[in-house]
């Protein structure tokens, strides 16, 4: 089968590494340990990877950076930056790209130490001062809070939804991430908590929003027909799909209504797949929002109806929807763009790897991630057989 269908790539080894505090090493350097923690997962060597896909915030040369880096002289290489869903998206890439005859085994990549090394913060924050928004830096937001906070204000305002489910939301990600040894946040979290913290901008105090951590993450992406003879528990990439409709929060049709209405839609079409078929979901929660406007927009449930899907513990561990099962970027880890950790997650579970957290029987998988103000939506469905 071509690697642009259903089942048409597989992901191998995956890779972790810096978690929470890197304690001072570099970007490149935990980028390079967590990379080569894939590789060999994937039971190749660094000398089999002719093709690579990675991103950074803080430089326009990354993907030449690491290459040289990591040692690698790719056939392939691409450095597409769609913020925080780019690695769910380059899936996508890495599928035409296989299919094209340009490389046969890509590495996708990304790390980032805001937490360790402040001055990469800094460094974006000099960036969007380079690159206003035209329509909103004049108001001075404080970005990208103000934007999600404008999302969650409309979404109560029209459907109902209340600052509990959206804590809900937080206080099932701590509940998973108890779970996991290698979360981040790992004290216990009650409704009242989120609901009493410092408000950050309202309806989001400051436990509606993602953490700022270290970390990085890697994974190795290869042809189906080759993928079981190298790895004896290939994952397979069954759908993807990546749209988007905007950059500024300002120019959204409908603050509730995400370009996750197309990705899903693309997704699901090419896995031959609808939302009942998913055993578990990992959704990109930069911020308590977000979650209930992509189960919305995904397919999960109807407009509207978000704030009641994730409430009275459903998607807490033992809940009927397991959601976001490593603790997520709201308890996990969020070092500035998350996705690749949300496929990283997905393959543990349905590998029967995740220990205390593990999923009984799951099978299929769908990641979602997020970029800019809800601009950029890429959605994959992953599967243990194609």
């Amino acid at each position: 089968m071509k690697p642009t269908e259903r089942g048409g790539i597989a992901i191998l080894g995956t890779g972790l590494a810096g978690l929470g505090h890197a304690g001072g090493r570099s970007e490149q350097e935990i980028i390079a340990q967590a990379a080569h923690r894939a590789v060999v997962d994937s039971g190749l060597r660094m000398k089999d990877i002719d093709g690579i896909l990675t991103s950074s915030l803080t430089s326009p040369w990354w993907v030449m950076r690491m290459a040289e880096y990591l040692g690698i002289r790719p056939r392939f290489s691409d450095s597409p930056m769609f913020g925080g869903s780019s690695f769910i998206a380059d899936l996508q890439i890495a599928a035409m790209a296989i299919e094209a005859g340009r490389c046969d085994n890509v590495l996708i990549c990304y790390g980032s130490n805001p937490r360790s090394i402040p001055s990469s913060s800094r460094v974006n924050q000099m960036r969007a001062e380079l690159d206003p928004q035209p329509y909103e830096h004049p108001y001075k937001p404080f970005n990208p809070v103000t934007s999600y906070a404008l999302a969650a204000a409309r979404h109560m305002h029209q459907y109902g939804t209340t600052r509990t489910q959206l804590a809900e939301v937080a206080v099932a990600a701590r509940q998973w991430a108890q779970l996991n040894p290698d979360a981040f946040s790992r004290d216990p979290l009650s409704i009242d908590d989120v609901l009493n913290a410092k408000m950050i901008s309202d309806p989001l105090t400051v436990r509606d929003c993602c953490l700022v951590t270290d970390g990085a993450g890697a994974f190795v992406v290869t042809r189906e027909d080759r993928a079981r003879a190298m790895h004896a528990k290939p994952v397979y990439v069954l759908g993807t799909g990546h749209a988007h409709w905007h950059r500024q929060i300002s120019c959204m049709d409908d603050l509730t209504v995400t370009p996750a209405v197309d990705s899903g839609r693309h997704a699901f079409s090419q896995a031959g797949l609808t939302p009942v078929d998913i055993d578990i979901v990992e959704l990109y929660d930069a911020f308590t929002i977000n979650p209930i406007l992509f189960l919305e927009d995904l397919g999960f449930c109807k407009k509207g109806e978000g704030g009641a899907f994730v409430s009275d513990g459903r998607i807490s561990p033992g809940g009927a929807f397991p959601m976001n099962t490593n603790g997520g970027g709201l308890s996990c880890v969020h070092p500035g763009m998350y996705s690749i950790f949300l496929v990283i997650e997905a393959v543990t579970q349905l590998r029967n790897e995740a220990g205390a957290r593990q999923v009984a029987g799951a099978e299929v998988a769908l990641v979602h991630g997020n970029g800019g103000v809800l601009s950029s939506q890429a959605t994959a469905i992953l599967g243990t057989s194609q």
